[in-house]
Order: structure tokens, then C-alpha cells, then sequence
């Protein structure tokens, strides 16, 4: 009897099993496929190029410059100075490894973020066209060690001066080259390097350079890949959008469309941050709150007289063109933004919440954009220069303001030793087929 109703409940649970297996489903849907965002291949003549090209260098060289005078200022002492910047003032402030190379240096003059640029040009041209994560750790330690090697010229023992020089620019590299060291090691020696990277917070790093690959890329969706290889220095959901700024650039040389650049972090996610548990993709959320924050103020319905004469809150700062509307508007932007500042001001969520906020603000307009960054203060020299790089690569260099390119491009020749015009050259045909 026992054996005859093992038999039976075995009989069953196979019948079961393939009856389960047998039969599909009485409909059956489709999941949604993915298409790849801005990914077809970019129809620019050589000409068209070279003008976005040249336009993202110097866009970004701009911002940078408009910055570097006022960089980690709080807004408040800015508007006590300058009242309202509006264009390039002079970088007085004392020299240091990450800012300016000489002390109080002329108008137009540019910080590491310009120099930043400078050195994935060379890097480019080294990979020879083929960019990877462990040939750019190599080319970070080779500069390093090439300024070491400058340590034992004959000339540093009678000129102190020389001695600091070449110092000073080793200080600006060695925090890099010490994570690029360990990454080429191991993986232990790379975690424990990169959580002591500047501190052990999550810095805007990549966004120093990861633009970049949004001038060489294919498609978007390669942009955000080399970008997000090759942010080594980052952690979390840095890296993130690291890739998002390179992606944003890229769609830049396609478009002139703001709404489809700023879609690039809701579109564009090959690495799945949306399914993140709990969270979800936190670059995107930041991005969607701070856009609909600016679209909610702009809606606003605000009458010039409504605001006193007297009043701190709406006080126009000097140089302002708009109305007081248009201030108290900013002025709102600006509040929303101070909720959610960081400990620190080169922290990568707060750099990419303040670039995504001025890009919707400033509606495509590189003038108003730039303005709106290098008023707010904090870091403004580093989000002016991911932005300006946006806007210049949509605008091209022939649409920029002709008097802050001619003057950006004019100084970084003749005194920061930056040719941004041959960087875009090189950039296009390589050093070996410069025209």
C-alpha cells in the first residue's frame, strides 16, 4: 500500500513537472528593446569639426577662466567684489599645484581643468586612437615620473626658484599618479590607493577630462563607455556620471537641442544604475528633480514692484542686465542649490547638480549659463568648464562671444603655454598629420 502511494505522488509530481514545462503561456508579450541613444554615426565635413571641436576646447577654457579668479568663493563675497560678473577678470590669487601656476595672472588665464585638457589631447595622440583604462594609468605615471626625472637637472642647485616650479607641478599630478601606480599593481593596491584618493571623498575627478571622449567618440552611447572606463580616480556613482558628461558632449556635436543633451542621463545607462535596489540611478534623480526645480520657478508669475527697494533677499547685485524678476528667479535657483550642497565643494554630485541646473536655466545660451555658474561660486571654475565644453562642442567655436574666445585663446598661447587652436588640430589628425 505505502509503495503504491509513493508511486502514485512520483507519477503526479512528474506529470506536473511536464506539464509545466510543456506549456508556454497563452500570450505572450514582448519585453521593450533597447535602442541605443544617439547612435548613429555623426555626419559633420571636416570643417564642421573642427569648429565644434575647437568651439568645446575653448568654451571650456572660458568657463574655466571666468572661474579662476573667484573659485571656492562663497556668492555673497563675489557680488561684494564684482557685483555681477559678466566676463573674464583678472586671476589674483596666489599660485598653487591645482589653480594657477603664477601668482595673480592676467584675464583669461586657466587652472588645472584647462591643463586637464591639454593632457588627454597628448594622451589621445599616444593610445593612438585606441583608448583604454590601463594605457591611461600608464600615461599618468609616465608624465609623473617625467617630472621626477626633471629633479636632478644641474640647473635646480642654483636656482631655488626652478626647484619650486618643478615641485609645484608634481604636486598637481602626484595624488593622480598614485592611484594610476596601484591600478597597473593590483586590485588591492588599486581599492586602498583610490580610497585615500584626495581625502577618500567622491571628487569630480573624472569630469576633469571624461568630456573628452565625447569629441572622439562614435555614438553616445561610446562616449559614456570610454568615459566611465577610464574614471579611475572615482568612486560610486561618480563614475556615473563621469560617463553622462562625456555622452553629453557627444550628443552636443550632434545637436543643437538642449532637452536631448540633458536627456542623455535618462536615456543612456548601458551599465543598469536605474535598477539599482532602493535607490535607483541617483545621477538621474538629481538631474530630473533639479530640472523640474528650474522649470517651476520659471513658471512663476513675478511682478517687478512686488519686490522693495531694500530687500536683501532680491537685491540686484551690480552689472546684472535683467530685471528683478529675472533676479528673484536666480536668486531661487541659487537657494535650491545651497539645500544641497556638500561637505566639500568638488564633490562630483554637487559639481554634476549645479552643471545640470545651468544648463536648464541658461536654456542653451552660453553667455547666460556661464554667468549663472560663475555667480553661484563654490567650484565654479570646474562646472563652468564641463558646461562651457557642452555648449561650445552645440555652438561651435564661430558662435561663441568673439571677445572671450580671442581673449582666452590669446593668453593661454602667450602665457599659460596652452595652444588650444593646435590642440584641436592634434586632437582631429593627430600630431604626425597636423595640416
Amino acid at each position: 500500500m505505502k509503495n503504491t502511494f509513493a508511486l502514485l505522488l512520483l507519477l503526479i509530481s512528474l506529470l506536473l513537472s511536464f506539464s509545466c514545462k510543456e506549456m508556454p503561456p497563452k500570450i505572450d508579450i514582448d519585453a521593450p528593446k533597447k535602442i541605443a541613444y544617439g547612435a548613429d554615426s555623426l555626419q559633420l565635413s571636416k570643417a564642421e569639426k573642427y569648429d565644434k571641436v575647437l568651439g568645446a576646447l575653448v568654451g571650456s577654457a572660458i568657463g574655466d577662466a571666468m572661474g579662476a579668479s573667484t573659485e571656492m568663493w562663497p556668492r555673497k563675497d563675489i557680488q561684494l567684489k564684482y557685483g555681477y560678473i559678466t566676463g573674464l577678470t583678472p586671476a589674483v590669487r596666489e599660485q598653487s599645484p591645482e589653480g594657477i601656476w603664477g601668482h595673480n595672472l592676467m584675464a583669461g588665464a586657466t587652472t588645472d581643468d584647462t591643463r586637464w585638457k591639454l593632457l588627454m589631447v597628448k594622451y589621445f595622440n599616444d593610445s593612438k586612437g585606441k583608448p583604454e583604462a590601463k594605457k591611461f594609468a600608464r600615461f599618468i605615471t609616465d608624465y609623473y615620473q617625467s617630472l621626477a626625472k626633471t629633479l636632478a637637472d644641474k640647473d635646480l642647485f642654483i636656482n631655488t626658484d626652478l626647484l619650486d616650479e618643478k615641485i609645484e607641478k608634481m604636486d598637481w599630478i602626484k595624488e593622480w599618479a598614485r592611484v594610476s601606480l596601484a591600478y597597473q599593481e593590483s586590485d588591492e593596491a588599486y581599492q586602498k590607493s583610490l580610497n585615500r584618493f584626495y581625502g577618500g571623498e567622491m571628487s569630480c575627478a573624472g569630469q576633469l577630462y571624461t568630456p573628452m571622449f565625447g569629441l572622439i567618440a562614435y555614438n553616445v552611447e561610446d562616449a559614456y563607455n570610454m568615459g566611465y572606463s577610464h574614471s579611475i580616480f572615482d568612486l560610486g556613482y561618480a563614475k556615473d556620471i563621469s560617463g553622462l558628461v562625456a555622452g553629453m558632449t557627444q550628443m552636443a556635436m550632434r545637436t543643437h537641442d538642449m532637452d536631448s543633451i540633458l536627456n542623455t542621463a535618462t536615456f543612456v545607462d548601458p551599465n543598469g544604475y536605474q535598477d539599482s535596489r532602493l535607490v535607483g540611478r541617483i545621477a538621474y534623480s538629481v538631474a530630473d528633480v533639479s530640472i523640474k526645480h528650474v522649470l517651476s520657478i520659471k513658471d512663476l508669475v513675478l511682478i517687478d514692484s512686488v519686490f522693495a527697494k531694500d530687500s536683501l533677499l532680491f537685491k540686484i547685485p551690480k552689472n546684472f542686465q535683467g530685471t528683478k524678476s529675472d533676479w528673484a528667479r536666480q536668486e531661487m535657483v541659487y537657494q535650491f542649490l545651497e539645500k544641497n550642497e556638500k561637505a566639500i565643494a568638488f564633490h562630483a554630485g554637487e559639481i554634476w547638480q549645479i552643471l545640470v541646473t545651468a544648463l536648464q536655466f541658461g536654456e542653451g545660451d552660453f553667455t547666460k549659463t556661464m554667468q549663472f555658474i560663475v555667480n553661484y561660486g563654490r567650484d565654479n571654475d570646474t562646472v563652468a568648464a564641463v558646461a562651457g565644453m557642452i555648449l561650445g562642442a552645440k555652438d561651435g567655436f564661430t558662435n561663441l562671444p568673439e571677445e572671450l574666445r580671442n581673449e582666452v585663446l590669446k593668453v593661454n598661447k602667450e602665457q599659460m603655454g596652452i595652444d588650444l587652436e593646435a590642440l584641436a588640430q592634434e586632437l582631429l589628425y593627430g600630431q604626425e598629420h597636423m595640416p
